[in-house]
């Protein structure tokens, strides 16, 4: 994987200045560790930093094509790029290394700004022309890759793979957009394509932009996941069949690589069907990477070891004890936003402990999202069925006073937590999807922001993110409205920025083959019966994998890759947690005496706040690290 910056002067030809590229690009040393670039011309600056993955000897950037006219800098994996250079080579282009990193320019040349639609894999990269005096930036389908953008008063524009490449140009803003606070404290991340600053914005997944210089920006959304279905009757063998087929692609693609490659094995049913494949195609032992956990209800190593011992894995273990928060000040810099996540921790663990022997790892994110695992998707479409027999105008008074009198039972099983259930039976299904999601409620929200934040916010509700992505949805099924939601915003904003940033300060480059575009459009198509039953999500994938991982995996309750929030905040964070509050306070964003009684209350046990305060504690974190004000202007 790969790190890259750029500077584009899009009124003229101004000199970029080289120490600032330099600065900008160094910044990313941990994402390319192997080697360094640049490429400067008038008015336009392109820098790398790369981590060898493909073509060790050949395939150093900027990468130029034959007469120098067009360069690309570029993170990511291009699949398809051998099938694509012979196409290319056909039409008379003169490839001159092994690289998937020189098909870019090529199919640039070829097929212009369509080029990437031809591009199957994970990709972020900028390319300029200098003939057309054009800037093309790219972002994968999924937004595997990262791409933040700043544009400058002076007419520049900056690019790069992470936040805190542009904050080494001392002319981008670092005032706080307090929706991205509202959004964050929604839904634990800053969602596409609002940064946590004003100044900053992010390329969103499957978008595309082209500036030619004297001109304006075009930007366009090049892909979206059909979501009808092509194939309504199915049983559910046939789809556990076109679904394996499916997946063993997917991992049989993502084996390409002139370095030690391996696997994460948590012990979950998506990376154990990965070890599954893997270890069916590969010519020798699959590197198996675990952590492990000494408190049992967060230890999923005991089902890794078994999927490594049926497949005679190379199996690395490292034992982790849950209140090590060693690393925890390390969050804020390797996510220059607040993120709320707090399985980050581990999954930098596993990759720092991968990255030992390997330098590529498969995982098996993206299955709840393509393959509808997660048990919200269960409960989404049982509130359905009930906001289905009483219009909103019924069902909003009816469900709103019960919510009101039923009891808040935090730590009760989901069904017996009448109140959530109520609250989502009287919105419609977007708010009630957004409440459910949600870290800290809109109501809880409302009352930790100070009067004077509130007014920055202008009425503006986190809802609003989500409501937009459900318009987009091209269909009224009320599962894969969810799904599509999910992989444009939880899946892109929380788990595939979690996933890039932990495996990536690293220096760890991981492949998801769940999330092949074509297995994922598939997924979201398939029927929801076919997906979805009384107590299990993934039906078909579990079906598929009967024959290769051990049924006591596949069909017991879903764990997750968490830590122990309730416990710490009672223990060994009980006191930088009451610090953090204090400093919120005076941050003038927060009310200090609703932040307090959530801290005593949770101390106390009376309530279980532990996510809440987590992504306040991250937040705080942030903002230590020298953020700027939020601003209302």
């Amino acid at each position: 994987m790969c790190g890259v910056v750029g500077i584009f002067d899009s009124r003229g030809r101004a000199p970029v200045a080289e120490s600032l590229l330099a600065a900008m690009r160094d910044r990313l040393v941990h994402r390319g560790p192997d080697g360094a670039g640049i490429h400067l011309a008038p008015g336009i600056g392109l820098g790398h930093r790369r981590l060898s993955i493909i073509d060790l000897s050949g395939g150093g950037q900027p990468l130029f094509n034959e007469d120098g006219s067009v360069v690309v800098v570029f993170n990511g994996e291009i699949y398809n790029f051998q099938a694509l250079a012979g196409e290319l080579e056909a039409n008379g282009h003169v490839l001159r290394s092994r690289s998937d990193t020189e098909v870019i320019v090529h199919a640039w040349e070829q097929w212009g700004p369509d080029c990437v639609q031809r591009f199957d894999g994970m990709f972020a990269f900028a390319l300029w022309d200098e003939g057309k005096e054009t800037l093309f930036l790219a972002r994968d389908r999924l937004g595997k890759k990262p791409l933040y953008t700043a544009e400058l008063a002076d007419g520049r524009f900056l690019f790069a793979s992470e936040l805190k490449a542009l904050l080494a140009c001392p002319d981008v803003a670092r005032d706080i957009d307090p929706a991205a606070i509202e959004d964050y404290l929604c839904f634990g991340y800053v969602p596409d394509p609002r940064s946590i600053y004003r100044g900053v914005a992010k390329l969103p997944p499957a978008h595309r932009l082209v500036w030619r210089r004297g001109g304006s920006p075009r930007a366009d959304c090049w892909w979206r996941p059909r979501l009808q279905p092509e194939r309504l009757v199915m049983g559910l063998d046939d789809a556990a069949d076109e679904l394996l087929g499916l997946f063993r692609d997917a991992v049989a693609k993502r084996l390409v690589a002139d370095v030690p490659l391996g696997a994460f094995l948590s012990g979950g049913v998506d990376s154990s069907g990965v070890v599954a494949l893997m270890a069916g195609l590969a010519q020798k032992p699959v590197e198996t990477f675990c952590v492990s956990f000494a408190e049992r209800g967060f230890d999923e190593s005991a089902h890794a070891r078994a999927v490594a011992e049926r497949y005679g894995t190379r199996h690395n273990v490292r034992s982790a004890a849950a209140d090590d928060l060693g690393p925890l000040d390390r969050l804020a810099d390797m996510f220059d936003e607040p993120f709320g996540d707090n399985s980050a921790l581990p999954t930098w663990r596993v990759s720092a402990h991968a990255r030992e022997r390997v330098t590529v790892a498969l995982s098996g994110d993206g299955g709840d999202e393509a393959l509808a695992g997660y048990r919200r998707y269960r409960w989404h479409l049982g509130e359905e069925r009930v906001r289905g027999l009483l219009p909103l105008g019924l069902r909003r008074p009816l469900f709103g006073l019960l919510a009101r009198a039923y009891p808040k039972l935090d730590r009760a099983p989901r069904w017996l937590r009448a109140r959530t259930t109520f609250t989502e039976l009287a919105d419609d299904a977007a708010g009630a999807y957004c409440n459910g999601v949600s870290v800290i409620s809109e109501g809880l929200r409302s009352r930790l922001y100070s009067p004077s934040f509130r007014r920055c916010l202008q009425g503006y509700r986190a809802v609003e993110t989500l409501r937009s992505h459900w318009r987009e949805a091209d269909t009224d099924d009320p599962l894969r409205q969810a799904q599509y939601v999910d992989l444009k915003t939880w899946l892109a904003g929380g788990i595939l920025v979690k996933v890039d940033r932990a495996s990536m300060a690293a220096s760890l480059e991981v492949r998801a083959p769940l999330l092949d575009h074509r297995l994922v459009e598939w997924g979201m198509q398939l029927p929801a019966n076919l997906k979805v039953g009384r107590m299990q999500g993934k039906l078909a994938l579990k079906r598929a994998l009967e024959p290769y991982v051990p049924a006591d995996l596949l069909y017991r309750p879903k764990q997750g890759f968490t830590q122990p929030l309730d416990s710490w905040f009672r223990g060994p964070l009980a006191g930088r947690m009451a610090a953090a509050a204090k400093r919120l306070a005076r941050s003038g964003m927060f009310d200090g005496r609703c932040l307090a009684r959530l801290v005593d209350q949770h101390r106390a046990g009376t309530r279980d706040h532990g996510a809440a305060l987590w992504s306040l504690l991250m937040l705080d974190g942030f903002l230590q690290g020298g953020a700027g004000p939020a601003s209302s202007g």
